[in-house]
């Protein structure tokens, strides 16, 4: 089923805030209606499977690996419909470029992603997607001590306890500096 006109959705929010399952969700809900969807996520993303896009909770949907955004565009087949993008706070800037262009061209483009970084900063394209886009959902987190929503992890009883965390985890999987020297 062609789309009339395309669209740029965006599920954002903070970690554990159910971003992934929402996509999920949407691409299911996309298979029921018999339209043809392909999803793509960062090459970096190996958290859990290669070709997988998963939420901590444990669905998943099989996914593609791109190293940059443009390499998105050579693998869009010709009868797909609906494009989700995933960890996309992860891919250089020219993933703004490539979700509108698909847009132009009919098809519907769901964007997931982090919206802040873990000291509660705009983090990557995220901030120009929730700009640009027809839908934005934001997500929030429950904090696990209070049962509060969280809108982002420097709102958490244990700001200091996460941001500690993050700022390893961080640093280990961006192979950077200790966070000191950022």
């Amino acid at each position: 089923m062609k789309h009339t006109h395309g669209s740029i959705e965006v599920v954002c929010g903070s970690m554990f805030s159910g971003k992934t399952d929402e996509l999920i969700r949407r691409l299911v809900r996309a298979t029921i209606a018999k339209q043809k969807v392909q999803v793509f996520k960062p090459a970096i993303d190996v958290r859990y499977a290669v070709e997988k896009v998963t939420s901590h909770a444990g669905s998943d949907y099989d996914a593609t690996p791109v190293e940059k955004a443009i390499d998105i565009l050579a693998r869009i087949e010709e009868d797909t419909t609906v494009i989700a993008i995933d960890e996309a706070q992860f891919f250089d800037p020219e993933i703004i470029q490539v979700a509108q262009q698909l847009a132009s061209r009919g098809i519907r483009v769901l964007v997931a992603g982090l919206d802040t970084d873990f000291r509660g900063e705009p983090f990557g394209p995220m901030p120009v997607f929730m700009s640009i886009a027809e839908h934005v959902d934001k997500l929030h987190a429950i904090c696990m001590v209070s049962s509060r929503l969280v809108p982002c992890l420097s709102s958490c009883p244990l700001q200091n306890t996460w941001i500690n965390f993050m700022r390893s985890a961080w640093s280990a999987a961006m192979k950077l500096p200790a966070h000191r020297d950022w």
